[in-house]
């Protein structure tokens, strides 16, 4: 049970590293980016970012999920209190960041989807976007929190 604990531990070290490396690119590189284009770019660009991302990402998002709460159970069998402790943080930070995510940023990524694929500028576009970004921050603290966690637990045996 121990090699399966390490094996998830992995998995779900690299899956939600993979959300976590998207979210900071998005809150460093991306929000300053999109702060100084006009709407209809902005429309344009964050629509079919959020097309691909939506589709894409959620892979990794969903695996990272569910190893971590795999990690966590191979953790109770392995009596690591440590471990069993340390997944269930990163769970529990994980589940916040879905429902922030569903919330607040998967809305505004459907609207600018459909913009964007119809062709038009979203009414609201920068209030749109000014809501995403309001959010990317947490999202960011909450990643990567969950890695410290998951880190902690893979790591003391």
């Amino acid at each position: 049970m121990t090699l399966l604990h390490g094996i998830l531990s992995g998995i779900a070290l690299l899956s939600v590293a993979v959300i976590y490396g998207t979210d900071v690119f998005s809150a460093l590189v991306q929000r300053p980016a999109m702060a100084r284009v006009d709407d209809e770019v902005l429309t344009a660009t964050m629509g079919f970012i959020h097309l691909y991302g939506d589709k894409r990402l959620s892979v990794p998002g969903v695996i990272g999920v569910v190893a971590t709460a795999l990690t966590t159970g191979a953790a109770a069998f392995t009596g690591n209190t440590v471990a069993l402790v340390a997944g269930a943080v990163a769970l529990v930070l994980l589940i916040v960041w879905l429902v922030i995510y569903g919330r607040i940023s998967a809305p505004v990524n459907k609207k600018l989807t459909a913009a964007a694929v119809a062709g038009v500028t979203a009414t609201g576009a920068r209030q749109l976007q000014l809501t995403w970004d309001s959010v990317i921050n947490v999202r960011v603290l909450l990643q990567g929190l969950a890695l410290c966690a998951l880190f902690l637990g893979a790591a003391i045996r």
